[in-house]
């Protein structure tokens, strides 16, 4: 999107396809970007270059309770890795006893994340969402249950009891209480792994890795039936990031600056960010803040202080922070100062904010921000194409990863995307049936996406991504609803009132959205209510309701029949739930389970008589 072409050609490598068309239409594309025979062992090969090679720089750093930076550097994550590992050999850990880990992102983590891996033990951070936002800790037991770990370690302690409480029969490992946990019986606190170390010891275990070793298990999100735990190896980890190398030779002039809260239990966060802080010697400042209205402050705050060289998050994020860009000449300024690219994960960023983003950029530095992406799974730690280039618009993946290989095969009128490659997992730990099904004739991994071109004759201008299979659906008319883009447009469409939307219609004749508005955006369009106006007074304000169906009528009026539109809306009072599984950790929306819970509103809108809540386009604006 216009972004300066030396700059870019600078920064990044060019992208080249190749295509093998088959006579039955699937399609083969591979980067023409050489891929080597060899790469780095292990992960931890990059950690201990890093600590020898500049010991003093800063590694990690996250704040105290008085709100200070506590800083890390490599050299001293070394000598508490070292010790916490030397701990570790002593507890009959393995494959069959990993290392679970309960907590949000912090230094301590991330020590005992590297400890483990740097003697051969996977480890497993689970989603807080699971022990802090369940009542019945299904999910969390599920995951205990399939690991059966050899330590479980919980930051603060006191704040996981419920949880440990409730798996506390399904382990034999012992629970280490993190360094800002009150002193609890049964626990272990964490400085005593640290008392002593033999380094001769962790390093004849490091030795040991190989490109097989298991360095994690990460759960997938559950947006498609049951969270399984995905068998990360040190090839995974390491290949994807030996192209991350080859698709952006930039990362070797200047370690990259992250101001990160992008959760560790997610593929995005701990195998794409942190692996790529730690092959080319980054700094991470880890963001306590998130994309809610309780905690967006924190991010703020932490981006006014730390001016980031390249900036990931999620489209809701970005929706919660433009106008807050907008706002604070303090914040914009120190957001771009350094910033050399956006990355949007997880969904399509709409139209209006990628635009406003470049217009914001532009206006503080003289320069477009560039704006990319990528697109994988758990299942390909996570990289399986990448958006190494200027994009014409949102949405475009990229091109393939070198090293990995698409096919793309014909699926009703959409193209089903498959992925093989070193990247690709070997399957789902103690899950054999489930793993023998993820695979096709060929060892293809179906990861049950679809793809489009954004130019058939030029496939060096990327992929598009057209939805989840599994999401799309058809009207009784016969026509397919494809999700994904409606999703997007409708946002954009609706802009700046829809955060999110659930698509519905399914065997119905006609398209509705349940739309989860922006809050603080509707309450600024309606400066005639009080600041503490009821939520029901401001979704029925009918400033908001004419955005809505004004943003309805312009989609019908582009033309292209009934399943591209909707035809009636409903605001949302209750925003998407973490715990009920209709927000994943990639900040998405799950559109199959939000639709499930939400089913008596999703008939409520498709009633024959509309309720005066529901919008509906036929009516007057």
């Amino acid at each position: 999107m216009s972004v300066d072409t030396q700059e870019m050609e600078r920064m990044f490598s060019l992208p080249v396809v190749s295509v093998d068309r088959r006579p039955d239409g699937t399609q083969l594309l591979r980067s023409g970007i050489p891929f080597p025979d060899t790469y780095t062992r292990c992960v931890g090969d990059w950690f201990e270059h890093w600590a020898k090679a500049a010991p003093d720089r800063l590694f990690l750093a996250e704040r105290d309770r008085a709100g200070a930076w506590v800083r890390l550097s490599y050299g001293e994550a070394r000598r508490r890795v070292l010790a916490i590992a030397t701990w570790l050999l002593g507890q009959k850990l393995s494959a069959e006893r990993p290392v679970v880990i309960l907590s949000d992102n912090s230094i301590e983590h991330a020590l005992l994340m590297l400890a483990a891996m740097h003697i051969g033990v996977p480890s497993s951070a689970i989603s807080p969402g699971n022990s802090l936002m369940s009542k019945d800790f299904v999910k969390l037991k599920g995951n205990i249950e399939l690991l059966r770990p050899g330590l479980i370690y919980a930051d603060p302690v006191e704040r996981f009891a419920p949880a440990l409480a409730a798996i506390g029969e399904l382990h034999d490992g012992v629970v280490v209480a993190g360094g800002n946990s009150a002193p609890t019986a049964g626990t272990l606190p964490f400085a005593m792994l640290e008392r002593d170390a033999d380094e001769a010891a962790v390093m004849a275990a490091f030795a040991r890795i190989t490109p097989d070793t298991i360095g994690k298990f990460l759960f997938t999100s559950g947006s498609v039936g049951t969270p399984k735990a995905v068998i990360n190896t040190q090839r995974m980890m390491c290949s994807n990031q030996t192209a991350k190398a080859l698709m952006w030779p930039f990362l070797a002039g200047e370690p990259p600056v992250l101001v990160e809260w992008l959760p560790w239990s997610h593929t995005f966060g701990s195998n794409h960010n942190m692996n790529m802080v730690l092959r080319w010697g980054g700094s991470v400042y880890i963001d306590d803040g998130k994309p809610t209205p309780a905690l967006l402050e924190r991010t703020v705050n932490n981006l006014k202080e730390v001016s980031p060289t390249m900036y990931f998050n999620v489209p809701r994020a970005y929706d919660m922070l433009v106008p807050l860009l907008r706002e604070d000449a303090a914040l914009r300024e120190s957001f771009f100062r350094r910033l050399k690219f956006i990355f949007y994960a997880g969904a399509a960023l709409p139209h209006h904010l990628w635009s406003a983003l470049e217009e914001l950029s532009e206006a503080t530095t003289g320069r477009k921000v560039m704006i990319v992406s990528s697109w994988g799974s758990t299942e390909t730690a996570p990289m399986a194409t990448d958006c190494h280039f200027d994009a014409i618009r949102s949405g475009v993946i990229g091109v393939p990863i070198p090293g990995t290989t698409l096919k793309l095969v014909p699926s009703a009128d959409k193209l089903e995307v498959r992925v093989k490659g070193p990247n690709v997992f070997p399957g789902y730990w103690k899950q054999p049936e489930i793993t023998a099904k993820s695979f096709d004739e060929e060892g293809f991994y179906m990861i049950g996406d679809a793809v489009e071109f954004v130019d058939p004759a030029r496939p060096e201008l990327g992929l598009l991504f057209d939805g989840r299979i599994g999401e799309d659906f058809k009207l009784l008319t016969g026509t397919w609803v494809h999700v994904g883009s409606l999703r997007v447009a409708g946002i954009d469409a609706m802009k700046p009132i829809a955060q999110d939307i659930v698509v519905t219609g399914h065997d119905r004749d006609e398209i509705g959205f349940l739309v989860f508005p922006n809050i603080p955006e509707c309450r600024r369009l309606c400066p005639g209510l009080a600041p503490d106006a009821s939520l029901v007074d401001v979704l029925m304000n009918p400033e908001i309701r004419s955005r809505i169906r004004h943003g309805m009528a312009m989609m019908k009026g582009k033309g292209g029949g009934t399943s591209t539109y909707p035809t009636r809306a409903l605001l949302m009072a209750e925003p998407p739930s973490v715990e009920a599984g209709e927000i994943t950790d990639k900040g998405y929306i799950n559109q199959r389970i939000a639709l499930s819970r939400r089913a008596d509103l999703v008939e409520f809108l498709h009633a024959d008589l509309p309720d005066k809540t529901v919008i509906t386009v036929h009516a007057a604006i």
